[in-house]
């Protein structure tokens, strides 16, 4: 028998906040522990690991040259001059005062011009329709990505900045996949997609995140989560 797993988007804009880590960044695990607290919250959250300290001793195991290439576009995008960690980005900007910002990140919501449904198809197999609404300015081209997010990751770092030290993490990135540049029009557009497989222990979210390619602003985010297999 089939476990029904589906999500819809709202009439609002889901905000999208990025983080990202190092596991090599001393200053990086307040960052981390604060991206814990959006456990619950009606946010899609996605901490993306780097990999440009793992120079100095430790090897941060979640780090992908895919996550360093997409902050370098966002740094683009926002006129930086260079890339840094901790980094976290809201809705496709840079937002450098983040520490005391999680009530303006969670309030802040625009109208949406794009719905989007999301349906697991089998165990690891996805689905999301993406449609735009008849009022949308038809030169308006948009593009996506999805990621999966697990939470539940610790590492006992044993060099370093953080040697010594016992770090946990939630929305951990485990795959970022980008899934092209659409035209505007009212014709729903499905995207399909295929995850790893889910680590077990850790509960996971299949996200989808619909954005404009050249500001990088969120046009409209879903997060769906499963918590048990397709039968």
């Amino acid at each position: 028998m089939q476990n029904q797993c589906i999500a819809s988007s709202g009439s609002l804009v889901t905000p999208v906040l990025e983080l990202y880590t190092s596991e090599g960044c001393s200053s990086c695990p307040p960052a981390d522990q604060w991206v814990s607290g959006f456990k619950g919250k009606d946010v899609v959250v996605q901490a993306f690991h780097v990999g440009y300290w793992d120079h100095i001793g430790w090897v941060d195991r979640f780090a992908s040259p895919a996550h360093t290439s997409r902050q370098r576009e966002i740094a683009a995008q926002n006129r930086l001059r260079n890339i840094y960690t901790p980094q976290v980005v809201v809705n496709g900007r840079d937002w450098p005062q983040w520490g005391n910002a999680q009530s303006r990140i969670t309030g802040s919501r625009s109208i949406a011009t794009v719905h989007v449904s999301l349906k697991r198809l089998a165990d690891d197999q996805f689905e999301a329709t993406v449609t735009q609404a008849p009022a949308t300015d038809a030169a308006q081209a948009w593009s996506a990505y999805w990621t999966v997010t697990e939470h539940g990751h610790s590492s006992k770092v044993k060099a370093g900045e953080n040697a010594g030290e016992f770090l946990k993490h939630d929305f951990v990135v485990r795959q970022y996949t980008q899934a092209g540049v659409y035209k505007s029009g009212s014709t729903p557009q499905k995207l399909a997609f295929r995850s790893i497989a889910a680590t077990p222990g850790h509960e996971r979210q299949i996200n989808l995140v619909v954005f404009e390619p050249q500001s990088g602003k969120t046009l409209q985010a879903l997060s769906l989560s499963c918590s048990a297999e397709v039968r």
